[in-house]
Formats: structure tokens, C-alpha cells, sequence
């Protein structure tokens, strides 16, 4: 029988000088990292507060070593087998074991397993790891091998296999850590499972065929099979299956209905269930065992061509239902991955769902995530896009380093495709646009060269090595890049394969109301920056008030986007009158996020109009998580808390939705006149319906003057929305608004308000829409709204209503936050509105929202 020790006691830490430990210091965790080391033991400032962070630069430039001490007895070297497993070095590592040179490191995200027996002793064995400093190392790759162009960080990094993200982002510091960031133990064992691959294959009809094929260390022997279901009752068990040539396969079949199938959150449930195996030899004795959870699934990536539009559908077919996949993009969840503990990625995962969000795509410049991310995922219903860690680079492709990456690719590949979450791997993020940019050799149609030939040579992995990897070790659909069109297109072609719309806010600026022009078939990127939570904010002031104002040098070293400052003030100007005290900083840029991210996921989902109609299928928002306090495109802060936008996506991707827009349609008298013309304001009302059921809804739509608070208007009527699809509902003038000729007759500003409402009277879905910009509107002063916000008797809800349309409301308290269902909030007469709080004990409710005075 096999046993594994776990070595994570009596470990040490020391910077090297001149290859030589100096000052050895206990570790206070393990697996840990050297800056994570550091900090606990006061040697360096913490670099996620004030200017920090250029402090340290140092550490990422110094060579460091981690030691440790283990006892064996002599029954330990009792099985004929003993390996030290590493399942991850940061990155380039000496091991060392008992003085032997055991082991090289030159790759983060590769598991290494080392044959130790002869090299261990009776008693104290000592375990030694000399770091070299990645990023000296990554220098001297460069001179080697060449400089190649690249979008953030240091150009060294594409010539070394570390998350990408350690030299610094658009949103991320430079913090270049290093050290043993994943568990490393002593195995020993006579026979082990070198392999054990589960196929799940589901028919159109739902059939399902379960196949275990396993490699073990031997030729010959005896192996069994046990399938459970959930509750942990055998399904399936096969018995003494012989071993031939160290390989063995096991074969079970499943009419439709006999296993349960695993479906996204909100489609169904996510049954799991277990295979165990177990090898043994001649007298039954078992020699190792192996257990893998599956679900199982049909997932397809469907590219149709469709009904009444150019190019071909970009959509997620699990177990035959074809969904929107609304969700977003996910960062390393922390520049010190190992502080990262299995109860936060749980947290932010299920923060995913409650959203209402259903996929998660893991970005190409961090990792491979660890094990409780996808295990959380599975158990929570939602889907992988998870890219190959290359990012926003002109990547090699010499000898050496396709070799890692084919190291890479297999053990990450094998690692991840047990999990039914993961619908489809992508190859890179951004570099076949890195290409197209640098006008490299990108020839589409060419599908035969040598592509390690050409300026662009990691054509050769993304569209030959990954591919075939993927193919030979999963059954996981394989996509090239994100984005990639295909069909030849270019990657911004909005009528295949996936886009990163980044149009707003980067490229041409583009104003969000233009969201529908700027779809895609899927949009994979898309955002808008926004400051995080005031109590972040202070948190990497570090008490520091001279530096509390949006323009201090602290707040530049805390936002890394280029001319962020520039493109802040643009969409603030354009849109709103806004004021430059800190709180109301934070406040108006979280709205401003909310109203263009909520705008997209609105818009997005109308164009999901059915069956060879899904003009676009999916969309994630850029980002949802920070890796340290800083203000960013992300919809939830490092320490999780929400900005108001992630509220504002959660409504729109709510099962049901109603949405509003609002246009003017211009008409000259006739065709030589510039003078003498009409403007209609026009509305169209559309709802979503993601169930796979019509759903008969009441539509009521309300409009209200806020210039005259007498006059209003009200039409309800019965309406069915169409299952899995946007139903277009109303089009016409807005109410209460007459014909104008001419520009200096200024529209009324009328508020309509949307509702769908069930059966029971249940409001399913809200949209409010508002004259726009906002900076033109003259609010009603405070004390005229009628505005109350009143706390239950429990202390756990809070019912806001109000005499007056309001916009943008956002609720807090003194002190450490509390926790609220919803945020910027849309509030008409006549519509209560009821948010749920946890934390708030006692205290005086804050309000904010448009027109509160402030500026």
C-alpha cells in the first residue's frame, strides 16, 4: 500500500548571498512564498499600502532558500518505491536533497515527481530549494533567445513559464514572488496509479458511457472498478479486471435517465459522483487506490450558421439547451497566491452565483487554478472558460521552451478534465491581436507553414501543440485564442467566434450607450473602471490623509491603467455633474460602472432571440475580482466587497429581465432643408426569459415628469415571453413627450419605468430609464422627493419608496460595512423596494444618488 507524507513542518527561509544562505528565519506557513515570509516577519513594509510596493522591489531581484527536516524509521523504507513530489515551484529551483542535486525547476505550473529512495536515510534527511531570482533569469533567457514585443510587464516575461501577472498589470502591482507556492510530500509505495483518465460521453438522446482507463506501474496485476452516486450507493462495480502491459479499461453504459447529469446553476442540479479504483496483486492484497469525482454531461460549443445574419453562432449547448452565458473574468485571486485559502475562493465563487452568473473564465496571464476553484465550481453549477497561460504577448517557440509548455500543457490538461465545469480550454488571451497589431506574419488561410518560422512563432502551440494535447489527453472542447474568430476573420469580426469589446473605455472611446452596436457572437471581455469601496480606499491610504484625494500620487500608484485618470474624467463628464471630494469620487465612478455594465448585459440579452437567432450568446464582464486594493475594472474589491455595479449586473441576469431604450428619430422637411425639421422620442420595451418554459408575465409601464409631479401615466397588459429567448414587447412614442422642431426645445424629462409582474404579483424584473446624460437633468431637491428608507424591526431589511423618481441609490453605514442585497437602485412612486442587510446593528443609515445635493 502506498502512504504520503506531507512535508510542511520545520521549514525555513533565507535570502542567498553569493549562492549562500544567510540568517535563516522559521516559515509561518507552507506552501508559502518569500514576500509573504517577509512581511510576517517585519523585514519588509506591506506592499499593498501606499507607495509600498516599489519598496520591495528588491526581493524579486535577490536569489532565496527554503529548507526543511524530516525523520524516517526503517519501517519506512519498507515499499521498493519513494518520490518526492513537488506540485509547485516558483520557478526556477536547485533541489536538493541530503546534499544531491535532485531537481531543476524551470516552470510554475508544472507538477515535478523525483525517484528519491536511494537518496534517503534512516533519521534526519534534510530538504533544501535554492531559488534564482525569476526575473534575472528571465533577463538572461532574453538575451539568449531575443526580445519580442508584448502589452504589460516586463518583455522578459514571455520567456518564462511564471504567472504572468507577478511583472505587473493594468491592474496589478509588480511583486515577482517566489518559493514553494504548492504542497510538496514524500510518497512511497511498491505499485502506484500513474494515470487514471474518466471519459463521460453523452449521446443527443442523453445516453451516457462512462470509460476508466488506468496506467499503473506494473505490467501485470488486478484492478476494480466502483462507480457511486451522491449519496455514496454503488452504481456500477466491476471486479478483478486484469492488467495487461501496466494499462486497464472498464466500460459502463447508461440509458437516458440511469445517471443523473450534471447542469449549469439554474438549469437543473450538479449530481457528482465517485470512481474508485484499486489495483492489487495476485493475493488480493491491494497495492494503491484512486478516486475521481466526475459529472456527467454534453457540453458543445454550437457554431451554426444563422437564420438572418452574417457569420455563425458562439454558443454553450450543455445536455441540449443552449444558454446565455452571462458571467466574468477572473484574475489570480491575490498577488501572495498562498494567503489564498480554500474558504475564499469559495466565497468568491459563490458571490459568482449569487450575481446570477454562470460562467467564469480563467485568464491567460495567471494560473492554472487550484484544485477547491474547480471542485467549487462543479458543486455550484458553474461553467469554465479556461484559458492556456499565455497573455498579451509575441510568445517563442524555441526548442526548450515548447518543451515546458508541452510539460505544462499535459499535467494542467490531465488536472483539469475529470471537472464537468470546465466546458473549453483557449489557448491564449490577446495575442493573435498582438499579431494582428504588429501586423506580424498572420496569414488566416494558411494553415500548412512552419509557423516557428515566421515573426509569430507561438502560432506553432496555440494552433498545433495545444490543440493535439487537449485532444489526445480530454474531451474538452479546444478553442485557439480569446479572442479568435476563425472562419479567417480577424479578431475584432463581431460575426464569429468570441470578441473582446474594448471599444469603451479603451480603443475609440466609445460612449456606452452604443453597447448593442458593439456586440459580438460572444463577447469573453468587455469594462469599465470604477473606484472600490471607500473603506479600500483607506485601507491603502494607510491612514495617510494628505494623499486622500483622486488625484495623489497614492491613488496613481493604486490604479495601473494607462491614463486612467483621462478616461475617468471622460465618461464622468460626458454623463454626469459630479463632484471631487473622495466619497463622492468613489460614488459617482461606481455609478457610472454600474449604468455601463448593467447597459451592456441588458442590451446583450435581447440579441439572445432564439434558436439560429443567438446574435450574441454570452457576455463577461472584465473583471470580477481584484488581486490587491486597488481601483480597477473589477466588480467586487480585493477584500469582497461588491461595487454597486455587480448588483446591477445581478438584475439583468436575473431569469427574467425587461429592458428600455430610448432614441430620437430626426425628420427634415425635406431633403435640402437643415433648418426645418421634427423630433420623435421613441421607446422599445423588450424581456428575457432564460427558462426553458413561455412565461405569461403582466408588463406594466409607468411615466413620470420630474418636472411635474402631478402627471404620470400607466398601461398595463398581459404578455407571454418566449422561452430561452428576448421577446420584443412594446415600440412607440414616449409617453408624455410631444413632437419638437427644434434643438433649443429641450425634452421634458420623463422617467419610464418598467415592470414584469408574476402571477402572484411578484415583481420578476424592473427597468427604469431615464432622459440621458444625466449631467443635463435638474433633480428635484432632497427634501421634495418624499424619500424613505425604513429599517424593519428584525434590523435585517431595509423598504425604500419615495414621491419622486430617484436614480442611483446606494446605502451604507459608519464603520465596517455591512452587507446589502442590492445596490444602485432605481426607485419610482408607487414601487417599493425592499433591500436585505447583514451587519447593519443599529446604525444610522447613508444614502447617495443622483442629485443628493453633493454636486
Amino acid at each position: 500500500m502506498s502512504t504520503t507524507t506531507v512535508l510542511n513542518q520545520n521549514w525555513e527561509f533565507a535570502q542567498l548571498s553569493e549562492q549562500k544562505p544567510v540568517d535563516w528565519l522559521p516559515v509561518t506557513q507552507f506552501p508559502t512564498t518569500v514576500h509573504v515570509e517577509l512581511l510576517k516577519a517585519g523585514k519588509i513594509p506591506d506592499p499593498f499600502v501606499g507607495q509600498n510596493e516599489w519598496q520591495v522591489q528588491w526581493v524579486g531581484e535577490s536569489n532565496w532558500a527554503f529548507r526543511t527536516s524530516f525523520r524516517l524509521r526503517r519501517s519506512d523504507f519498507a515499499a521498493s518505491n519513494a518520490d518526492l513530489v513537488f506540485d509547485g515551484l516558483d520557478t526556477f529551483a536547485v533541489v536538493q536533497l541530503n546534499g544531491q542535486k535532485i531537481l531543476e525547476s524551470n516552470n510554475m505550473f508544472v507538477p515535478y515527481r523525483v525517484a528519491v529512495r536511494d537518496h534517503l536515510k534512516e533519521g534526519t534527511n534534510t530538504l533544501l530549494l535554492m531559488f534564482q531570482s525569476t526575473y534575472l533569469k528571465g533577463k538572461d533567457l532574453e538575451k539568449q533567445h531575443g526580445k519580442l514585443a508584448l502589452w504589460n510587464g516586463d518583455s522578459s516575461r514571455l520567456h518564462v513559464r511564471k504567472a504572468q501577472y507577478n511583472y505587473g498589470w493594468d491592474w496589478g502591482p509588480v511583486l515577482m514572488t517566489c518559493g514553494p507556492w504548492r504542497p510538496i510530500s514524500l510518497h512511497t509505495y511498491t505499485v502506484r496509479i500513474t494515470d487514471l483518465r474518466v471519459q463521460t460521453q453523452v449521446s443527443e438522446s442523453l445516453d451516457a458511457d462512462i470509460k476508466v482507463s488506468l496506467h499503473v506501474s506494473t505490467l501485470t496485476g488486478w484492478t476494480s472498478v466502483t462507480l457511486r452516486d451522491k449519496t455514496g450507493q454503488v452504481v456500477r462495480e466491476v471486479d478483478s479486471v486484469v492488467i495487461n502491459d501496466g494499462k486497464a479499461e472498464v466500460q459502463f453504459e447508461g440509458a437516458k435517465g440511469e445517471f443523473e447529469l450534471w447542469y449549469p446553476v439554474g438549469y437543473g442540479k450538479q449530481p457528482m459522483y465517485s470512481v474508485q479504483v484499486q489495483v492489487t496483486d495476485e493475493a488480493g492484497n491491494c497495492l494503491d487506490t484512486m478516486m475521481e469525482k466526475i459529472g456527467i454531461r454534453r457540453a458543445r460549443i454550437v457554431q451554426d450558421k444563422l437564420l438572418d445574419a452574417d457569420g455563425r453562432t458562439f454558443l454553450f449547448e450543455i445536455n441540449n439547451i443552449r444558454i446565455f452565458a452571462g458571467g466574468s473574468n477572473w484574475i489570480p485571486g491575490d498577488s501572495f497566491l498562498t494567503t489564498l485559502s480554500p474558504n475564499v475562493y469559495r466565497s468568491w465563487l459563490k458571490l459568482l452565483v449569487d450575481g446570477n452568473q454562470l460562467m467564469v473564465r480563467v485568464w491567460g496571464g495567471g494560473i492554472y487554478e487550484a484544485d477547491v476553484f474547480y471542485e467549487t465550481c462543479d458543486k455550484l453549477g458553474i461553467l469554465v472558460w479556461q484559458d492556456f497561460m499565455f497573455g498579451c504577448g509575441q510568445y517563442p517557440a524555441y526548442d526548450d521552451f515548447l518543451n515546458q509548455v508541452t510539460e505544462e500543457a499535459e499535467a494542467n490538461v490531465k488536472r483539469l478534465r475529470r471537472h464537468p465545469s470546465v466546458v473549453i480550454l483557449a489557448g491564449n488571451n490577446e495575442d493573435y491581436q498582438i499579431a494582428e497589431s504588429l501586423h506580424l506574419e498572420l496569414d488566416y488561410s494558411d494553415e500548412t507553414s512552419d509557423f516557428r518560422k515566421t515573426n509569430f512563432p507561438a502560432r506553432h502551440i496555440y494552433e498545433r501543440l495545444l490543440p493535439d494535447i487537449t485532444s489526445r489527453l480530454s474531451d474538452i472542447h479546444y478553442h485557439r485564442g480569446s479572442p479568435y474568430s476563425g472562419y479567417g476573420k480577424v479578431t475584432t469580426d463581431r460575426t464569429v467566434g468570441d470578441i473582446h469589446q474594448w471599444n469603451v473605455w479603451h480603443g475609440s472611446q466609445e460612449p456606452w450607450h452604443n453597447w448593442d452596436k458593439l456586440s459580438g457572437r460572444f463577447v469573453s471581455e468587455f469594462g469599465m473602471e470604477a473606484f472600490p469601496d471607500i473603506r479600500t480606499v483607506d485601507f491603502w491610504l494607510g491612514g495617510n490623509k494628505d494623499e486622500r484625494y483622486p488625484q495623489s500620487k497614492t491613488m496613481e500608484v493604486h490604479n495601473k491603467a494607462d491614463g486612467w485618470q483621462r478616461r475617468l474624467e471622460l465618461y464622468l463628464m460626458e454623463n454626469f455633474k459630479h463632484a471631487f471630494d473622495m466619497e463622492s469620487y468613489v460614488y459617482y465612478t461606481q455609478i457610472m460602472q454600474a449604468e455601463t455594465l448593467a447597459s451592456a448585459y441588458r442590451l446583450w440579452r435581447r440579441e439572445w432571440r432564439g434558436r439560429g437567432r443567438e446574435y450574441t450568446a454570452g457576455a463577461l464582464v472584465w473583471q470580477l475580482n481584484d488581486c490587491w486594493p486597488v481601483t480597477s475594472w473589477a466588480i467586487v474589491d480585493y477584500f469582497l466587497r461588491p461595487k454597486p455595479a455587480y448588483f446591477a449586473i445581478a438584475r439583468e441576469l436575473r431569469p427574467y429581465t425587461v429592458g428600455i431604450t430610448r432614441k430620437e428619430k430626426k425628420t427634415y422637411a425635406d431633403e435640402c432643408t437643415a433648418a426645418f425639421f421634427t423630433i420623435d422620442t421613441l421607446i422599445e420595451i423588450w424581456g428575457t426569459n432564460k427558462t426553458l418554459e413561455d412565461k405569461k408575465v403582466t408588463l406594466d409601464v409607468a411615466a413620470y415628469n420630474l418636472d411635474d409631479p402631478s402627471w404620470h401615466d400607466r398601461t398595463t397588459e398581459d404578455v407571454i415571453l418566449k422561452a430561452n429567448s428576448s421577446t420584443e414587447l412594446v415600440k412607440g412614442n414616449l409617453p408624455g413627450q410631444e413632437r419638437r422642431t427644434g434643438l433649443s426645445e429641450n425634452a421634458k424629462p420623463i422617467i419610464v419605468s418598467a415592470r414584469l409582474i408574476g402571477d402572484n404579483g411578484e415583481v420578476l424584473g424592473r427597468c427604469a430609464n431615464w432622459p440621458e446624460p444625466y449631467k443635463f437633468i435638474k433633480f428635484p431637491p432632497p427634501k421634495e422627493l418624499g424619500f424613505k428608507a425604513i429599517v424593519a424591526s428584525d434590523g435585517e431589511s431595509v423598504e425604500l419608496s419615495t414621491e419622486r423618481p430617484m436614480k442611483g441609490i446606494v446605502l451604507d453605514v459608519d464603520g465596517e460595512d455591512a452587507k446589502w442585497s442590492d445596490q444602485a437602485i432605481d426607485l419610482v412612486p408607487g414601487d417599493p423596494q425592499v433591500v436585505k442587510v447583514d451587519g447593519l446593528k443599529g446604525r444610522t443609515l447613508k444614502t447617495r444618488y443622483l442629485g443628493d445635493g453633493t454636486a
